[in-house]
């Protein structure tokens, strides 16, 4: 079997390109050009491969991030969203385009840097799980991606923690090429997706009333796309009570903010779910996390329509449309995950 192992040239990807190596492997190193192509972070990663003795190949993709990324981002904040575009990232470029030049240049699978356990079971089949190291897990954002390209992947740092990572490279005297960690965004300057919709011309928003569930005018909005369910500071609003906001109302351009009382939510609706394992095989035990650094909580759930209908067993705060909505049996195999739609309230 030949194994493609997908390098940044960060810790992460290094320390799996080193593992499958010295496990003896049939390998080589494969770095994929998302963002538009940059010939010296290809040199330094090329030279970091060639000192391991590992063969190198680097791919432009850059042109296919743009369309199955970075628009339908701008596209979701249009549509007043916060979209999730890791998530949307690792179902379409990092198992979708890479895998399939990964798969030209004649590998098997494709191995990652991702903090996830893969593993076979005897009735699910491939199955994915949480990482080992909670700080760092990265099955939520994971669980978008179809089963048939997980049957493919590897996670050679599944079962381990960055901090031992860290320290195991140090021992050996081995440098990544960029050991600084990735922004959150990597398409998106120091993170500012306000600057960065504006500096690509997005039809945005215009600006609209705040208002109480009555009615009740308490503020003006400056474009509903540069606000998040759930939202407590930057507001501007000065009232008796701090104010949150509990949706956002598309069609009348009102943001509807309310008390803490108000914010918290029963539920929520999920769309475009993708399963990772048959509903027959669930338990009666669902956890989800509609965020990503959220616990794992308790829930119920229906389909109607195409649509899963997710009851919370107790109120939560609302998580934002566009969203990720990640379900769990009680040992945290994942089942699968969708794009969250709204959320429900009593």
């Amino acid at each position: 079997m030949t194994i493609a192992v997908a390098v940044s040239g960060g810790t992460d990807s290094l320390y799996a390109l080193l593992t499958l190596k010295e496990q003896g492997h049939n390998i080589f190193a494969l770095h994929a050009h998302f963002l538009a192509p940059c010939k010296e972070r290809e040199e330094a990663i090329g030279a970091m491969c060639a000192s391991l003795d590992i063969p190198f190949h680097a791919v432009d993709l850059h042109e296919e991030f743009e369309q199955c990324v970075v628009e339908p981002f701008m596209n979701e904040y249009v549509q007043g969203r916060t979209p999730n575009p890791c998530a949307i990232c690792n179902a379409t470029m990092k198992f979708g385009a890479l895998l399939r030049e990964a798969e030209r240049l004649g590998a098997d699978t494709i191995a990652t840097g991702h903090y996830a356990v893969l593993e076979d079971h005897p009735v699910y089949g491939r199955t994915l799980s949480r990482g080992h190291d909670p700080k760092k897990d990265q099955s939520y954002f994971l669980s978008l991606v179809p089963k048939s390209q997980l049957e493919k992947a590897l996670f050679p740092l599944g079962k381990m923690k960055k901090e031992d990572i860290k320290a195991e490279l140090a021992e050996r005297g081995i440098v990544p090429a960029y050991p600084s960690e990735s922004q959150e965004i990597c398409f998106v300057p120091n993170d500012d997706y306000r600057a960065f919709l504006l500096q690509k011309g997005a039809e945005l928003g215009t600006a609209g009333n705040m208002e109480l569930a009555d009615g009740t005018i308490v503020g003006k909005h400056n474009g509903l796309w540069q606000y998040t369910e759930g939202q407590r500071k930057g507001l501007g609003i000065a009232w008796k009570e701090p104010l949150y906001v509990i949706k956002k109302d598309l069609e009348k351009n009102v943001l509807v903010v309310g008390p803490k009382q108000e914010l918290f939510s029963t539920g929520c609706t999920v769309s475009h779910m993708n399963y990772l394992v048959a509903p027959e095989h669930w338990g009666t035990k669902l956890l989800a996390r509609t965020r990503y650094r959220q616990q794992p909580i308790s829930v119920t759930l229906h389909e109607q329509n195409d649509i899963l209908i997710v009851t919370y067993t107790e109120p939560q705060s609302p998580p934002a449309s566009g969203q990720v909505f990640c379900l769990y049996d009680e040992d945290l195999t994942v089942l699968g995950g969708g794009i969250i739609e709204s959320s429900l309230y009593t």
